[in-house]
């Protein structure tokens, strides 16, 4: 069951690992309207979203990400990617400009998410 916590001043909706799978767009807005009114970061796990998300040319990622952006909703994809940023230099890059900003993030762990909200707060 996702669930909404207070993690160092921010709440987060932590989505359950064994979760519905996000692969659309409407996935993607489901989980924004559940958030919308009660938190400010969703933190899904890798394991709900397919490998077909890490494959930037089937446009998946782009399109989520896209939906989080406009709605002005943070999010958080924990998780170990490493297996797919090995084989794909857009991945990476995609991966390493977006943990630069403060939109989305791919973070290792629940540990690495708590990290980035100690230092940045509901500021970012």
């Amino acid at each position: 069951m996702d669930l909404v916590q207070e993690r160092h001043g921010v709440q987060v909706l932590m989505c359950d690992p064994e979760g519905a799978a996000v692969v659309t767009e409407q996935d993607a807005l489901d989980l924004i309207g559940a958030a919308l009114f009660d938190a400010e970061i969703v933190a899904l796990p890798v394991s709900r979203l397919d490998d077909e998300f890490f494959s930037l040319g089937t446009r998946i990622a782009g399109e989520i990400m896209q939906k989080f952006v406009n709605y002005r909703m943070r999010l958080a994809i924990i998780g170990d990617i490493s297996r797919h940023m090995q084989s794909s230099t857009a991945l990476r890059a995609l991966v390493h400009e977006s943990n630069a900003a403060s939109h989305i993030w791919f973070l290792p762990d629940v540990e690495a998410l708590d990290a980035r909200l100690k230092g940045t707060g509901a500021k970012a």
